[in-house]
């Protein structure tokens, strides 16, 4: 296709803006569907967590065709934690349509993205979505996207962006914030205005970075990219290096090469610059590699991935229980597949420790942890991982800084005060107060570890009312300290299976995690402590039969539901001398020395070393 026909576009916005939604809609009117095809919502969330999760976890790849013009469609991902998906995604494009709600307003990823976009001096298209709410402040939003536009430095372009208003449910945009629209013609018609064609120079020597990478089954790995310069044929030789170590030049040889065509790829002899491409054939490459003319080997600059600020230490599983539910369980397997998902995940790093049997990972977030996690207990590893822990920095002078984030909160008027207080508690400053009809946007600055088990806390203050969402802001000096979690835990005192006898006289000590015929072990959590302080239980206990009851002489026992603990709960319950078992079919919460003697010796020379 023509050079001037092409448009690369990415799609960004703070999560549950309508993104993935919009996408379907110029997929369904862009004619990729036919008339009575039946088509799922949220089509491009194709991975199973991220249909679970209601949520865009991996950016994918479309084309669309309108009139004569071929549109590049990338959906990325919302939630901060996924934040490496999206600057890799904006290196691909020429442009972002970006998304924002129009009742919510710019929040703290809209920041995060557009602050991206912006520095990479991409065009961009305001879609003001969700106009079809009851609760819309149309002016007002468009008054606070320009606010963050001037914020971010954007330039006199950027500033006078054109502006959609659309309703991604409805299938419906406009130009003019008084019409509802009917179809989404105004935004392609935008699109192809608005956003310029590729840059590149077809008649120059080949230049493609690889901005992501995927596996086929019959190809191997796919290496995914837009055409800087040139053109690539199948069967040519290509050189791949990287811009980082342009000493090391592998040569190569393109064996099929696929355009994005709808949903689907489709195989092509050649493509050329403009193009977003996969090229198959090339199983040594690495995101962040340049493909090149052999003859003229000139590597591109790839976009820096900000940095990880959470770390968790993955092991070896060592309870009781260990090797009886995984098919992956020893540490050559769990440091395989830790190292491989780093290949694909810029965002993520993977150290070896003193110890064989356990690996430091560090990720953007406790989100971005837990969906590891539950790939890899979905795909049949068994492991234990520690409690979150922030990376901590020092600067010239030795002294410790650690990570702040933007903290934005929606909570309804009456609910402000606890809300303020126990965010207080955790360190946080307040840095404005919005009034939003009948609630209240609060937005702070807070040390990252202040937000670990918070989100529970919230909802229980607001009835469930209550949203949330951070983004990482800066580093800065440490705070102090916050208290992780203010309840305790309650241990099992033994190996065995929990009966209802057991269970009955245990839960008027707390709120139980565990129900009749489940398994435990001694050191096993099984339950909460209101009171603060660790206690152990025998959640095993049997009545003691003898031929001088009867059983009319008891009344029947009642049990009170357990708390279902989610993975994340799970996450944000860890204490320091607590680990998180997982398997292919559980989930445990456990303490690190799961004797109870031992363990109480352990803390009092913890006390005496304190105390000295």
């Amino acid at each position: 296709m023509e050079q001037e026909k092409i448009r690369n576009i990415a799609i960004i916005a703070h999560v549950d803006h309508g993104k993935t939604s919009l996408v379907n809609e110029l997929l369904k009117q862009g004619g990729v569907f036919r008339e009575n095809q039946e088509v799922l919502d949220r089509v491009m969330d194709s991975n199973d967590l991220e249909r679970e999760k209601g949520i865009t976890i991996l950016a994918k790849n479309a084309a669309i065709h309108y009139k004569d013009y071929k549109i590049n469609v990338i959906d990325t991902p919302g939630h901060a934690d996924f934040g490496g998906e999206v600057e890799r995604a904006l290196k691909m494009v020429d442009g972002v349509l970006l998304v924002v709600d129009a009742f919510e307003g710019p929040m703290p990823q809209t920041r995060f993205v557009l602050e991206k976009a912006l520095a990479l001096n991409l065009k961009v298209i305001v879609v003001i979505n969700k106009i079809d709410r009851p609760d819309t402040r149309i002016l007002e939003v468009e008054d606070e996207v320009l606010e963050l536009l001037f914020d971010l430095n954007a330039n006199e372009e950027q500033l006078n962006s054109p502006i959609i208003y659309a309703s991604a449910r409805l299938g419906v945009a406009s130009k003019n914030r008084d019409e509802k629209g009917s179809n989404m013609v105004p935004l392609f018609e935008e699109i192809i205005n608005h956003i310029t064609p590729p840059s590149g120079d077809r008649q120059k020597p080949l230049q493609m970075i690889v901005s992501n990478t995927e596996h086929n089954d019959f190809l191997g790995k796919l290496a995914v990219g837009k055409i800087e310069n040139g053109k690539i044929e199948v069967g040519q030789t290509v050189a791949v290096t990287n811009f980082y170590h342009q000493d090391d030049v592998k040569k190569l040889r393109v064996q099929q090469l696929f355009c994005f065509d709808g949903m689907k790829k489709t195989e092509v002899k050649e493509a050329s610059a403009g193009d977003i491409v996969c090229v198959a054939g090339l199983m040594d490459i690495m995101i962040g590699d340049t493909i090149c003319d052999p003859e003229n080997v000139e590597a591109l600059e790839f976009v820096k991935i900000s940095e990880p600020s959470v770390e968790m230490t993955f092991m070896v599983n060592d309870s009781p229980f260990a090797g009886t539910e995984g098919k992956f369980v020893t540490s050559r397997h769990l440091r395989d597949r830790l190292y491989k998902e780093t290949v694909k995940d810029l965002s993520l790093r993977v150290e070896d420790t003193q110890s064989t049997d356990a690996f430091a990972v560090r990720g953007r977030g406790e989100m971005h942890l837990a969906i590891l996690i539950e790939n890899m207990r979905r795909e049949g590893f068994e492991f234990q991982v520690s409690m979150p822990k922030v990376l901590i920095k020092y600067d010239e002078n030795g002294k410790k800084m650690e990570p702040i984030d933007r903290l934005t909160v929606d909570v309804p008027e009456d609910c402000v005060g606890s809300v303020m207080s126990k965010l207080g508690a955790r360190k946080a400053e307040l840095v404005s107060m919005k009034q939003q009809g009948s609630r209240t946007r609060l937005e702070f600055l807070i040390p990252s570890r202040g937000l670990f088990g918070y989100k529970s806390e919230l909802l229980t203050d607001t009835r469930g009312e209550g949203i949330m969402s951070s983004v990482f802001e800066k580093y800065d000096y440490f705070k102090g300290d916050i208290e992780r979690r203010n309840c305790g835990a309650l241990v099992a005192h033994e190996k065995g299976e929990c009966v209802a006898f057991g269970l009955a006289n245990a839960q008027e000590r707390g709120t139980l995690f565990v129900t009749t015929g489940d398994k435990v072990y001694g050191g096993m959590i099984v339950g909460e402590n209101p009171k603060g302080n660790d206690l152990v239980i025998n959640v095993c206990k049997r009545k003691q039969l003898t031929n001088m009851r009867s059983a009319a002489a008891d009344d029947a026992i009642r049990l009170t539901p357990a708390k279902q603990m989610s993975l994340e709960k799970c996450i944000e319950f860890l204490n320091d001398d607590e680990l998180l078992e997982v398997t292919p079919k559980s989930i445990r919460l456990r303490k690190i020395i799961l004797d109870h003697d031992k363990r109480q010796i352990t803390k009092y020379r913890e006390k005496l070393n304190n105390q000295n």
